[in-house]
């Protein structure tokens, strides 16, 4: 099931829908009985009665929307936390290199994260700028994960059972503010927590299970700039797969229906991986990136000029 969170141009508060096979929207409350604003609270009631609620969406005859008559949410509007590894190796050796430096081995025995900005999420189609004092702004193509079913201490082989789905992250980063954070030994901060583009909408587990072999999550990603193809990877080239940052997230720490795990930029997926020149240079007012990941959609932002 595609669920997504929208605001009806005519309402001032969002509605929370599930997709159809031809493209329309259902309000979700419609199909379970069970009313609340933020999808986070319908996640554990949903995963648990799933079938249910798909085969209801597939007879529905009452009323729907179209893309036409609302702008997108973030799926989860503010999740209670959001943390972002630094899981694909290709890019995590790209970025040491960039600073003159050799992988830690200590990445290599656990995953690695930050937390980052649950309150600064941009839907498809949003406008983002560049943070004050940035010329260097760069897209980051990662896989966001969904937790549908709290838990702590979360054992691997139950891992897969806490996903409620996926979605696609676009982590904006300001490269000029990231090496200056970095310098400290702290960061990334205001380098990261401008804006995270986060979206479409979110894909239940369900929906890739044929994708997904042991702890592996075969998807292809894609990023484009002004219609350029500049970045293609795959989810299944992690170095710590989706499980092992659940356990890791999970450890000594509760975990919350709605919670946002970033997996880390894939490798080549930003410029920074592929060097400015090669890329075009930096973002700039006027680009519009494109952010796919096979079964889960494509998540557009336009670039804008920082309002003076």
């Amino acid at each position: 099931m595609r669920i997504a969170t929208i605001l009806p141009h005519a309402s001032v508060e969002p509605v929370v829908v599930a997709g159809t096979d031809d493209g329309a929207w259902v309000e979700l409350a419609a199909l379970t009985g069970r009313n609340a604003l933020r999808l986070e609270e319908r996640l554990p009631w949903l995963l648990a009665h799933l079938p249910h609620v798909i085969n209801r969406l597939k007879n529905w005859q009452g009323p729907r929307y179209r893309e036409s008559e609302f702008r997108y949410m973030p799926p989860v509007v503010q999740p209670p936390t959001f943390r972002d590894f630094h899981a694909f190796e290709q890019h995590v050796r790209a970025c040491q290199i960039s600073r003159g430096l050799e992988i830690a081995a200590a990445w290599y025995r656990q995953p690695i994260f930050y937390f980052s900005n649950p309150h600064a999420l941009v839907g498809h189609d949003g406008a983002v700028f560049a943070p004050q004092g940035s010329d260097e702004l760069d897209y980051e193509l990662e896989l966001g994960v969904i937790i549908g079913k709290a838990g702590r201490n979360i054992p691997l082989n139950r891992a897969w059972e806490h996903i409620a789905g996926f979605t696609v992250i676009n982590d904006f980063s300001a490269r000029d503010l990231q090496r200056q954070e970095l310098s400290v030994g702290l960061g990334p901060a205001k380098a990261k927590d401008f804006a995270t583009g986060l979206g479409p909408c979110l894909v239940t587990r369900d929906e890739v299970a044929g994708q997904i072999r042991g702890d592996v999550l075969d998807l292809a990603m894609i990023a484009r700039v002004n219609g350029r193809e500049l970045s293609r990877g795959n989810v299944s080239s992690l170095h710590h797969s989706i499980p092992c940052m659940v356990v890791a997230a999970s450890r000594d720490a509760e975990l919350y229906p709605g919670d946002l795990i970033g997996t880390g930029t894939v490798g080549t997926g930003c410029i920074m991986d592929l060097g400015p020149d090669q890329a075009g240079g930096w973002l700039k007012p006027g680009d519009v990136v494109e952010l796919e990941i096979e079964r889960l959609g494509t998540l557009r932002h336009h670039i804008v000029a920082r309002p003076s």
